[in-house]
């Protein structure tokens, strides 16, 4: 059996399907959404067909060969370097069937580079449900390439294209169009320089020069002293092209597509896009649907939560009281189970959040709300393609600001780059939750408003708040004057696919148990040692300096016990951290057992309850099956001598981690995405700011 390696791409318009053939050629979970933008670099996989090996690479969804944003520069790159390791041997164009002419462009621009092309047709049911109908042979026959259709959705046709990539698919030897009607003398010029054979590739040479990086600077010169010489206008002949070859693809499809019954189809479409995007009603829909959102995470994940709870404190109880006594068991049983434990506690939330995510998204709902937000979004510096990294990052500002690749203008793209973080993403529900559910009462309005679903959801819009009035304050200070535009395809609607929302749930909750869970978990590790030891003889000698401090408490009494264990984790190292801060964070209402948690969990949010729930565990006693809610609540102030855990403090810890950066992976992405240390410095220090400066208001006045 041969190992033969073949280079496949999958290029297409956004939005056309060509995630979910890529997954279904590679038997991946790439994520699929009914959505512009969800594909923001290339990703690869592989299959095995007859012996050979085939790569496959799902490229960001583009337009045109002609790139207007960093995402569609992804595809240019790749078809601009033949000696690249990966340059394709096949092209895969995915093209919506019930978008035809406009996909089609895409499709003859690849096909006029000369490389061997086949032609997929997605959403033929939805496009026939619309009164179309492609005859595929007279469609093959005028775009001289093989056709196939694929369902996206069943699979259908995926062994056919497995089939046919294997098969020898001639490159089309005759230009679509003919691009020497535009400059006739440049192109054999390039061609002989730099011994090209086709045209268009040459073509390609004088219109894109310098964005080809494998060639060098006496190479572009030579480019561009030539077009100077025969008079080659760029943009020009860009407009001049498209509108050209528009025509030719018009007056081909006119006798390839017939249409019947299309208007009763658009008809249903339209009527629900003028309720669901209506100035009014459109923004009124959108609340409601958020509202009803945070109000059954709370609402239905609450019981799961509180059994998962309960269950990590009878197998911290239990560890304790059946295992050998010894550091390991205190390591297992007040570091590692509260640390999972934290873990854990929160996959409904988080699996319930992403459930209804992917189904706004899958039932193209979610593309509407970003064209609702345009307006607003304008007004405040940013536009309408800054909602989709805006909404990304109420599940991970990661993936968000990488999706604003696809944002055109310098300015629209850093200030949405610098606002996303200030989205809740998931890494904050956690926080909230636990927060949440020890100092806002667990009470309905009406009977049927949840009192915690609210807060949650006022947390939500205060990050968008956050967000929104940041980027005015960049507009005013970044003054570059660059016009922005906003274009884009709104999809059909369409039930949502429930395979593609389980593989959402499914993985994001995977994600948080393994990503976050594996620094959560060897932060409790460390945490534990870090309050389990100590240095000096406050720590060495606690007992004494107990003895010495409470004469009347009887050795074996649990008063002692307990005062004995609080002096040990005051002088512990982790103690000593906790109060090494203590100054700067008494303003806000923190003492030294949350400063520990605001170190910690600088590298990712989430770690602050891990971080608590390990705190708390240090030292409890064995037949103590507290629950981390109950613990925090059983915590006492030492200057108040009132509970820990009031409103204030709680509200003002909530507005912390609502608006701080608290993420180093964040910051990492921004360093990338930006290309210079300047943009997540300067992030790093506003939004601890305003962190800072909204929870000490918020302690002060409440307290």
């Amino acid at each position: 059996m041969s190992n033969a390696l073949l280079n496949v791409a999958l290029i297409g318009n956004p939005n056309a399907g060509k995630t979910s053939i890529f997954n279904l050629l590679t038997g991946m979970n790439q994520k699929v959404g009914n959505f512009p933008g969800v594909t923001m670099d290339k990703v690869s996989g592989t299959f095995r067909q007859n012996g050979t090996v085939a790569n496959v690479i799902d490229l960001p969804g583009t337009y045109s060969i002609y790139p207007r944003s960093m995402d569609e520069r992804v595809v240019f790159d790749v078809l601009s370097d033949k000696k690249a390791h990966d340059f394709p041997d096949k092209i895969v164009v995915i093209a919506d069937a019930s978008n035809l002419e406009r996909n089609l462009l895409l499709f003859t621009e690849i096909q006029d580079l000369g490389l061997p092309t086949i032609l997929v047709l997605s959403m033929l049911d939805v496009a026939n449900r619309s009164g179309l109908n492609i005859d595929l042979s007279a469609l093959e026959e005028q775009f001289n390439t093989t056709v196939l259709t694929i369902n996206g959705r069943t699979g259908e046709g995926i062994q056919e294209l497995k089939g046919v990539l294997l098969e020898d698919v001639p490159a089309s030897k005759k230009l679509f169009y003919d691009i020497n009607e535009l400059s006739p003398e440049i192109i054999p010029v390039i061609k002989e320089k730099f011994e090209l054979d086709n045209d268009y590739v040459a073509y390609q040479y004088a219109q894109q020069t310098y964005s080809k990086t494998f060639l060098s600077n006496d190479e572009k010169q030579f480019i561009a002293d030539e077009k100077i010489k025969y008079n080659f206008c760029d943009r020009q002949f860009q407009t001049t092209e498209t509108v050209e070859r528009y025509k030719i693809i018009r007056e081909k499809l006119s006798h390839i597509v017939t249409k019947t019954n299309l208007e009763t189809t658009a008809t249903r479409n339209q009527k629900i896009d003028k309720i669901l995007t209506h100035k009014v009603y459109g923004y009124l829909i959108f609340f409601v649907i958020l509202f009803a959102l945070f109000q059954s995470i709370f609402a239905w994940a609450e019981p799961f939560m509180d059994y998962i709870d309960f269950g990590f404190a009878k197998l911290s109880s239990w560890a304790k009281t059946y295992l050998p006594s010894g550091v390991l068991t205190d390591l297992i049983a007040e570091g590692i189970i509260p640390g999972l434990g934290g873990v854990v506690i929160f996959i409904p939330q988080i699996a319930l959040l992403f459930c209804f995510i992917a189904i706004l998204e899958e039932s193209g709902y979610m593309a509407r709300v970003v064209f609702l937000m345009d307006k607003i979004m304008r007004k405040f510096g940013l536009n309408g393609k800054s909602v989709v990294p805006l909404i990304s990052g109420v599940a991970c500002a990661i993936p968000a600001i990488m999706a604003a690749r696809n944002i055109e203008s310098w300015k629209d793209r850093i200030i949405t780059i610098f606002v996303t973080p200030f989205m809740s993403c998931s890494a904050r529900l956690p926080v909230y939750a636990i927060l949440i559910a020890l100092v806002i009462p667990n009470e309905y309005l009406f009977g049927f408003l949840s009192v915690q679903g609210l807060a949650l959801m006022a947390l939500y819009l205060i990050g968008f708040f956050g967000a929104i009035f940041s980027a005015l304050l960049m507009k005013k200070i970044l003054k570059v004057k660059e016009q922005s535009y906003f274009i884009m395809e709104l999809p059909i609607y369409r039930w949502p696919k429930w395979k593609n929302v389980w593989i959402t749930i499914f993985s994001k909750s995977k994600t948080f148990v393994f990503e976050a869970g594996k620094i959560i978990l060897a932060i409790s590790i460390i945490l534990w040692v870090l309050a389990s030891y100590g240095p000096g003889e406050n720590f060495t000698q606690a007992d004494q300096k107990i003895m010495e401090k409470y004469p009347e408490l009887s050795v074996d009494s649990p008063e002692y016990d307990d005062a004995l264990n609080a002096h040990k984790l005051e002088y512990s190292y982790a103690g000593l951290l906790g109060k090494s801060i203590e100054p700067a964070i008494r303003p806000l209402g923190y003492d030294w057992k949350i400063g520990i948690a605001l170190i910690t969990s600088f590298a990712a949010r989430e770690v602050f309850v891990g971080t608590i729930a390990t705190i708390y565990s240090v030292g409890s006693e064995a037949e103590d099956e507290s629950t981390i809610k109950d613990k925090l609540r059983a915590e006492i102030n030492p200057y108040t001598g009132q509970p820990m855990y009031s409103i204030a403090l709680g509200v003002s810890l909530m507005l912390f981690y609502a608006f701080a950066m608290q993420c180093m992976s964040t910051l990492a992405v921004v360093y990338r995405e930006t290309k210079s240390w300047k943009w997540p410095v300067l992030q790093l220090i506003y939004m601890s700011a305003v962190a800072y400066i909204f929870a000490l208001i918020a302690y002060q006045l409440l307290s």
